[in-house]
């Protein structure tokens, strides 16, 4: 068996796991509008289902290394199932070589007595005697025969007996040879195993190495993600219009090339989008066909018991009905735009999620927004119309996510052993995407939006998102240095001033991608992919080095970690625009 040195094959596809393990360390930082109901217990579930979904990508990018490792592991099974058959067979060799020799044994026991038996009558006979002996001639013959007969076996038992030493002498000596041969099969296929295992086992420690260069970003370095992100085109006349003018795709910099990272919808994307529901109901859909619409149509919306008691941390227990009445989630003033139904639909959400925690939760949008006073007005109407209907499934209530806007695109997540659908929230699915959206319909002011201020209002001194072809090429360098080429350099942070630290200039991070697989001076131009699944696919530019094509997961967090100021992606799904 041919040692094959694994090293380098093993090598490519860890540094691909090493670089897809590194991405899920990206958690954004969502609450920046209408609050939605999440918590640490359903944040977690959140984390655990994006990792879900980079674990598959990590298993799709294993599958050959997998199948590799699979066949050598069949080849060596099947070499020790080998030995240990020979050995068997040699055991089996062993016990009739043994049983023969003690057969051997008796045959030249029984011959020797008789050999010593016929010397005996040879000595105390003689052929004379014999016939004086015979009363006739028959019994003459007769005696003669058996004498001829008896000379006759003796000879072919001596020729037996010598056959069987010869053959027995051989089958031993083959049974030897054959037990040095194993000998030296195992010792060379126990060769091969520590071969692989170390192979591997040095392979795993590269992993472990290049995966701990990767994620060892500094605290610093998380912090600032942590802080900045919560196949077709789109355009600016399909998306409405950003509740900032400098956060608009009509925005003018005042200079060219200009390049501006536009977030569809802010993280997260799962359950009802409160903007979608406005928009559908708008359309005409009721609460039924709206609450269908996010979380499947395999829940069942029922009426559950109206005085079930709600322990409201820092508040007090009320009633379910209370309690949904002094949710502050999303503005009274829908129902008198046409979306009364998307009114209720949060009502049904509300009573749904608090009693899925157990019927004890906090008081803050890290969970429901709850007021002591009862919100009134369109919003209590649209309770008193639900009154105690709760979303179920398998049985149980179930927890209803939902945050503002999700861009377009709803994920799917599960509870309960159910799981939502995942789909395009448009009149005419993906085709719909920017031109039918449900909240663009509802006009949501963050469906299309360039993000540069943090929630307070701090834009670390700058009055647009715009970048210049330098400062964008410097956001490529930084993918350089951090992902492409995995280093762990807590420098890779915004300029500005804002966050501390010593970032590097931008002169200074061009230099050490220089180092590496090179640094870009200027980008030109840009064009963006999407996936059919609801995230940006790739973002390719045209530099002064040619073109550079990144993966849409890469690109987000290369940008929130060196994007200068506050400016920073909120979504998976986003482009680029330029002027």
């Amino acid at each position: 068996m041919p040692k094959i040195n694994l090293t380098t094959k093993l090598g490519v596809w860890l540094v691909l796991l090493a670089l897809l393990a590194g991405l899920s360390g990206v958690r954004p930082n969502w609450q920046v509008f209408i609050t939605r109901a999440i918590d640490p217990v359903t944040d977690l579930q959140q984390q655990i289902n994006e990792l879900e979904k980079l674990r598959k990508l990590s298993a799709d990018a294993t599958t050959p290394l997998e199948k590799e490792v699979a066949g050598l592991t069949v080849r060596i099974a099947s070499a020790r199932a080998g030995i240990a058959q020979a050995k068997q067979q040699a055991i089996l060799t062993a016990q009739n070589i043994k049983q023969r020799e003690l057969d051997l044994a008796v045959s030249y026991q029984l011959f020797a007595r008789r050999v010593g038996e016929q010397y005996k009558r040879g000595r105390s006979a003689s052929p004379l005697l014999s016939v004086m002996a015979s009363d006739t001639a028959g019994q003459l013959t007769k005696d003669l025969a058996y004498r001829s007969s008896i000379k006759a076996q003796d000879r072919q038992l001596v020729q037996t007996i010598g056959e069987d030493i010869v053959g027995l002498e051989r089958d031993k000596q083959a049974y030897e040879d054959r037990q040095v041969i194993l000998a030296k099969l195992e010792k060379q296929l126990d060769s091969q195993v520590e071969f692989f295992k170390d192979e591997i086992a040095k392979a795993k420690d590269y992993q472990q190495k290049l995966s701990s260069q990767i994620a060892e970003l500094s605290a610093r370095q998380q912090e600032i993600l942590s802080q900045k992100s919560g196949t077709f085109q789109t355009t600016v006349g399909d998306v409405p219009l950003a509740d900032d003018p400098a956060s608009r795709p009509d925005y003018n910099p005042g200079f060219s090339p200009a390049f501006a990272a536009f977030s569809f919808g802010a993280p997260h994307f799962k359950g009802m989008s409160q903007y979608g529901a406005l928009g559908r109901a708008k359309s005409g859909q009721s609460y039924e066909e709206i609450l269908r619409a996010y979380y499947g149509g395999g829940i069942e919306i029922k009426d559950h018991n109206p005085d079930a008691q709600i322990n409201v941390q820092g508040y007090g227990t009320y009633s379910l009905e209370e309690y949904a009445k002094r949710i502050y989630e999303v503005p009274s003033s829908w129902g008198d735009e046409g979306g009364m139904e998307a009114l209720k639909a949060q009502a049904i959400a509300a009573r749904s999620y608090a009693l899925a925690r157990g019927g004890s939760i906090c008081a803050t949008e890290s969970c429901q927004v709850f007021k002591p006073n009862p919100k009134g007005g369109n919003w209590e109407k649209a309770v008193n119309e639900t009154r105690g209907k709760v979303v179920y499934a398998n049985g149980q209530p179930f927890s209803t996510w939902y945050a503002s806007t999700s861009g377009g695109y709803q994920e799917s997540y599960s509870g309960n052993g159910y799981s939502t659908p995942g789909f395009w929230d448009t009149q005419n699915g993906r085709e719909g995407w920017t031109s039918g959206a449900y909240e663009k319909i509802a006009e949501s002011p963050w469906f299309y939006k360039g993000w540069y201020k943090s929630r307070s209002g701090d834009s670390c001194g700058r009055s647009h998102p715009w970048l210049t072809g330098q400062e964008m090429a410097d956001v490529i360098n930084a993918w350089v240095v951090i992902i492409k080429n995995g280093q762990s350099d807590d420098r890779v942070t915004p300029s500005g001033g804002c966050w501390g630290g010593n970032p590097y200039s931008i002169n200074e991070l061009k230099d050490r991608a220089n180092g590496l697989s090179g640094g870009y001076n200027q980008v030109n131009n840009v064009s963006v992919t999407y996936s059919t699944n609801g995230v940006t696919s790739e973002v390719k530019f045209q530099t002064d080095r040619g073109e550079v094509t990144i993966k849409g997961l890469e690109f987000h967090k290369a940008f929130n970690l060196r994007a200068p100021g506050r400016i920073a992606l909120k979504s998976g799904l986003f482009n680029i625009e330029h002027k």
